[in-house]
């Protein structure tokens, strides 16, 4: 499954958009502690070479029609640099219809911060500031309910580039099926009827089986073995999430989730630090058969082999170093992951094999495997931050001398500073938060009792 960590606003399917101000009530309600108000400096969350940053919040009555432009003059009187603007109907309002809420993330001379907000006071109404709060994060695999905000990029509705845009049978059908991942919580994963046009999706299956053999890494072949024999996969039908659920977590103890279409890079890595992998279960467009960014013909083809295999699997769980991380971190995670477990190569026996699911599920995109692109070998600081393609096909890809060489130059996401770590406790599928020296020292007891099983053992 893609995800985007570029993109700034987020949307669920049917056009219905959450703002960035409710993510941040969200991420409160959940766990963070409201801002004090002391005095200015309590506005204040950055502040670097004589500037501070700062998020406002204000409304904005419908009197008041030249209120809005005169914020612009006191922005402009005092060299405030605006970051991020965004308004909506104000909730709160006795007239929700027409008065408007602002949230403005803005950075002025600190020198000139208390002046700048009591002018903003003199023109608007109820100037208060939103503290820069932690990011929440999931501690128990139910939560992930709340890890849904989607990406419109990709989707046929807003999307221009999608094959689906202009066709409106193809928006109907997938907005039907994005719509029963939506509402899924937590039960049964829900079963789709697929049409003879979306089987027909069987021939993506047909001809990259038929290449698998020489491009394909060994952990993939036999993951994808087994699916056939154990799952029904086939040319003759596109096989249930519930099915493939349910084997994966006997093997490896991943699961599958059903997802409404691109989830934001944060959402998804949260995911797979539970051994969640979010799928789509929706067909690509028939005019485009050979390759999509986000269906399930790429996910149940390109990821679930792979994560069939243990040490794989293992592998995928990078998401548990995004919890609680910074949205600069956040991009470097996502980036390596895309470099990675969505366009890897991998040394076998001398040869270069594909072991990334953005490859494997693309009859064009292994043109990888040629002599066209640019080789590097995989450094995770490089990796880390170069850019990448979503749109066409990767012009340069990061090759490791093994599977055992990337996991264990994949320990760089352990550099990520965070003032906790955390821990996935397979039982009870939750995480431990360790912060307090308390907790820490639990875990250590119960690693000696581990490490005294293990020397029995030896001995």
């Amino acid at each position: 499954m893609k995800t985007d960590s570029n993109a700034c606003q987020v949307a669920s399917i049917g056009g219905r958009r959450q703002s960035l101000i409710e993510d941040a009530r969200r991420e409160r309600s959940a766990g963070g502690q409201p801002g004090t108000s002391r005095g200015v400096d309590a506005q204040v969350f950055e502040e670097k070479e004589g500037r501070v940053t700062l998020n406002v919040l204000f409304h904005l009555s419908n009197e008041k029609n030249g209120g809005f432009f005169k914020t612009g003059k006191i922005f402009e009187t005092f060299d405030a640099k605006l970051l991020h603007v965004e308004s909506r109907p104000c909730k709160r309002s006795k007239n929700s219809t027409s008065d408007l809420e602002f949230f403005v993330k803005c950075e002025v001379h600190s020198s000139d911060l208390e002046v700048f907000v009591n002018s903003l006071k003199r023109v608007v109404d109820n100037v208060r500031s939103i503290p820069e709060e932690k990011p929440w994060f999931p501690r128990q695999i139910k939560e992930l309910d709340r890890c849904n905000l989607l990406i419109t990029k990709f989707d046929p509705e807003m999307d221009k580039d999608h094959p689906g845009y202009t066709d409106p049978e193809y928006r109907k059908r997938r907005a039907f099926i994005s719509e029963l991942a939506y509402r899924y919580k937590g039960d049964p994963l829900p079963e789709v009827e697929y049409t003879a046009e979306e089987t027909a999706t069987r021939e993506v299956y047909k001809k990259l089986r038929s290449i698998y053999a020489n491009l394909a890494c060994r952990q993939f072949l036999d993951g994808l073995q087994k699916l056939e024999s154990e799952c029904g996969y086939g040319e003759e039908r596109i096989p249930q999430l519930r099915d493939i659920s349910a084997f994966l977590k006997e093997k490896t103890g991943f699961q599958l989730r059903p997802v409404a279409g691109l989830l934001s890079a944060r959402d998804f890595l949260a995911s797979l630090a539970f051994r969640v992998f979010q799928c789509t279960q929706y067909i690509r467009h028939a005019s485009a058969p050979m390759h999509s960014p986000e269906d399930c013909s790429h996910e149940l083809l390109g990821h679930i082999p792979m994560l069939a295999d243990k040490e794989f699997a293992q592998f995928s769980q990078i998401g548990l170093a995004s919890l609680g991380a910074s949205q600069e971190d956040i991009e470097k995670l996502s980036t390596l992951y895309w470099f990675t477990v969505e366009f890897g190569l991998c040394k076998q026996n001398g040869t270069v094999k594909a072991y990334g699911a953005g490859l494997l599920s693309s009859y064009g995109e292994l043109y990888a495997l040629s002599n066209e692109p640019e080789y590097k070998a995989f450094d995770p600081e490089e990796t880390a931050v170069q850019p990448y393609q979503d749109q066409s096909y990767q012009p340069v890809y990061y090759v490791s001398e093994s599977f055992e060489d990337a996991k264990m130059k994949l320990k760089y996401s352990t550099t990520i500073q965070r003032p906790f770590a955390v821990r996935y406790e397979p039982v009870t599928c939750s995480v431990d938060v360790l912060d307090e020296p308390s907790k820490i020292q639990t875990v250590l007891c119960e690693t000696r009792d581990h490490l005294k099983i293990l020397q029995g053992a030896l001995e």
